[in-house]
């Protein structure tokens, strides 16, 4: 039945006579920011626009972050930079009561459109519900639930800049990150994100994140909002408890290194092959996320630099008196030292978390070097 309810009322949105009236459409429209979540995918917020008809007593919430979770190549499709994300209605109460279950704030910000751009808005959102325009090749920076409202809302309004304007989309998402206390997930972004990431944005680039088109539509010297509301109760951001760090994992990870380095013990070998392996097979995602997908961001990945994929055959040779990889470890050695002493100059801002980790693979492959 509830179905049958939502059917009709879409029916009613598509052909209301009102669609074509200028005056007293009866609409208010709203942009909708919900507050981070606890998951890496909900840890950056979410944004929806709310539309009340009042004539036709509808109460319609219109989401762009939608997805199909159960398309049998979901995971490859997100991978690859190939998942479709499409625009999807929803009613507002059953919005508001999955957040508000999620624990997550929603805030609502009625726009001050005339009755002409609220029709508009209406009908290119309807439009953008068919079949054949509602699916779209999401990218976090760049084409994002968040973006595509800004699309529809900015041209009414002169939105202004709401973070330093030498920001750059890695320090943008850093600040959640770490707000969050994700830090593993941060250093597995900042592994596979590259040198695209570290390009500074503009005013209008900086509203990929939902709190930011929040706050430029407040600090717009246009009146575009006209009321704001919260719409829940203030809900805490939750932050991860991490029982280690991992910086603190590869600080010990290398003062195990040096002791046992020092000790001489035979398990080395296998520590050695092992972290060597690691280290290949990363460097091998890195250029496959370069070179393979379609994600725009993780192109040109300075983190090549200490993740060599050669190192996938390297690990084998340890301990064999081979001249070449003698000499390979040598030339590796010295990479890593120069890595770190220009780290702080990089145009890409690698995980800090990573040095303890290098020094570690660099003592390492010094060793297999002048043994």
């Amino acid at each position: 039945m509830k179905k049958f309810f939502f059917a009709f009322f879409l029916l009613t949105i598509f052909f209301s006579p009102n669609l074509n009236a200028a005056e007293n459409s009866g609409l208010r429209i709203s942009l909708l920011t919900c507050s981070p979540g606890d998951e890496l995918y909900s840890l950056f917020g979410h944004s929806a626009i709310r539309v009340v008809d009042s004539v036709a007593l509808t109460d319609i919430v219109y989401n762009y972050g939608t997805f199909n979770f159960d398309d049998p190549d979901f995971y490859i499709k997100f991978a690859s930079g190939k998942l479709l994300y499409y625009l999807s209605v929803q009613y507002f109460v059953d919005f508001k009561e999955s957040y508000e279950y999620e624990k997550r704030t929603i805030y609502e910000q009625v726009l001050n459109f005339s009755d002409e751009k609220k029709l508009q808005i209406r009908k290119f959102l309807n439009e953008n519900l068919k079949e054949e325009n509602k699916y779209y090749h999401y990218d976090f920076f760049l084409d994002n639930c968040t973006t595509r409202l800004r699309d529809i809302i900015a041209p009414a309004a002169s939105l202004p800049a709401v973070m330093p304007l030498n920001t750059t989309y890695r320090m943008a998402i850093h600040k959640y990150l770490n707000a969050g206390k994700s830090y593993w997930s941060k250093l597995g972004i900042d592994l596979l994100l590259g040198l695209p990431t570290d390009a500074v944005m503009t005013a209008s680039q900086q509203q990929f994140l939902p709190d930011n088109l929040f706050l430029a539509l407040k600090a717009s010297k246009k009146p575009i909002v006209k009321s704001e509301t919260n719409l829940t109760e203030v809900f805490p951001l939750y932050a991860h408890q991490m029982l280690i760090s991992p910086g603190l994992l590869f600080t010990l990870l290398l003062i195990a290194t040096v002791f046992l380095t020092w000790k001489k013990s035979p398990i080395l070998i296998q520590v050695d092959r092992l972290l060597f392996f690691i280290t290949g097979l990363l460097g091998l995602i890195i250029l496959l996320m370069w070179f393979v997908t379609d994600h725009s961001m993780t192109k040109n990945n300075l983190n090549i630099l200490w993740a060599w994929p050669t190192h996938l055959i390297a690990f084998i040779f340890i301990s064999k008196q081979s001249k070449f990889f003698k000499i390979y470890f040598g030339i590796y050695t010295l990479a890593m030292a120069i890595l770190l002493l220009s780290w702080q100059w990089l145009p890409q801002q690698l995980n800090v978390a990573l040095i303890p980790l290098i020094v570690t693979l660099g003592l390492r492959s010094a060793i297999n070097y002048l043994k």
